[in-house]
């Protein structure tokens, strides 16, 4: 059979690598797209003369276009057959990803769960992208449920890797040359600096934007994610195809400008879960909350840990758990990560 359908449960092994096919060029072309699709508009990612004064030769790739090409490369072996996406762990940004760079990507099974059903399992694994020299642009941990071929295979030794809660703000790596020294905030959009923000505080993004079906398949395919779940409408009991993850993030990610406009750069990814399903039709909005500050060697910069939640928008609000302590209904997405804002 010259046809691929994807890698079960039991075809996994603790401890296997897995190269990832197709590398793929990036340049202006996806900006364009990835910013008409989400609205992306930090400064940052958006002018080459802004990333200048900021001390970097000129604009980087959004961290999440990173994310997602690192992403959709590890789809034909890893998530093909997933029925979810359910987590992230250890993310961190390691260089910057330029114009015309070509990225690959690379995943270690770190562990396995068969779950109580018998039908379907949990994989880690530990993905890293890297560019055209061979070195690392970002490395992450996710865990996906994903389908048995068999049900009666037998389930493998149990291994549930010993992650980390957060990335400590001393590991986090910042692009050589950033300097925030002459921020200009005018050009950034907000006035509100690194000293202006308070752990515990939480902002409301106030904005809201209704996934659409057609934004949702150009993305998915523009991240070349061909998880079943995201484009067959069979491939699921209810008829509907699932939105995809990163999807969700970018929107947030996009949403959370509007009182967040100074945390330019995503450098690590502490944790995250999909906490609910997303369909075309769904109105997303968007809250933080500042977990935590750090400072940094870098002239004028400071870290900024965020939680970023996603929900629907008849959920309220800075609502997040029910009281069986589990996500309250109507909540998408729970991001913890670190950002980078001027001091």
């Amino acid at each position: 059979m010259k046809t691929n359908p994807g890698r079960f449960f039991e075809d996994y092994r603790v401890g296997e690598t897995i190269a990832h096919a197709v590398p793929r060029t990036i340049k202006m072309g996806e900006r364009a797209l990835y910013h008409m699709l989400y609205p992306a508009r930090h400064a940052l990612h958006s002018s080459d003369q802004f990333a200048q004064s900021c001390g970097l030769p000129f604009s980087p790739l959004d961290d999440m276009i990173v994310f997602h090409v690192v992403f959709g490369k590890t789809v034909p072996e890893i998530s093909l057959n997933a029925v979810a996406n359910l987590g992230y762990a250890e993310g961190r940004w390691l260089s910057p990803v330029w114009p015309g760079d070509t990225i690959h990507s690379q995943s270690k099974v770190i562990g396995l769960k068969q779950n109580s059903n018998g039908k379907t399992g949990v994989v880690w694994v530990r993905t890293t992208g890297f560019n055209q020299h061979n070195d690392p642009v970002m490395s992450y941990v996710r865990w996906v449920m994903v389908k048995k071929r068999n049900g009666d295979a037998p389930a493998p030794e149990t291994v549930i890797p010993d992650l980390a809660a957060t990335v400590p703000a001393d590991a986090l790596v910042l692009p050589r040359g950033l300097d925030f020294t002459n921020y200009d905030f005018t050009l950034a959009g907000e006035p509100h600096r690194w000293g202006d923000y308070e752990i515990g505080e939480k902002i409301d993004h106030v904005d809201r934007v209704t996934i659409e079906e057609a934004e949702h398949m150009m993305a998915t395919r523009l991240w070349q994610n061909t998880a079943k779940v995201h484009f067959d409408a069979t491939n699921r009991p209810d008829g509907k195809r699932l939105i995809y993850g990163g999807h969700v993030i970018s929107l947030a990610r996009a949403l959370s400008f509007n009182g967040l406009a100074n945390a330019q750069l995503v450098v690590a990814l502490n944790g995250g879960s999909h906490a609910g399903p997303c369909f075309a039709g769904d109105t997303i909005a968007a809250w933080s909350e500042v977990l935590d500050k750090a400072d940094t060697a870098v002239p004028g910069v400071g870290a900024i840990r965020l939680r970023l939640v996603a929900h629907r928008a008849e959920t309220d609000a800075f609502v997040l758990k029910a009281g069986d302590g589990k996500y309250a209904s109507g909540v998408l997405l729970d991001l913890d990560y670190w950002a980078l804002m001027p001091l």
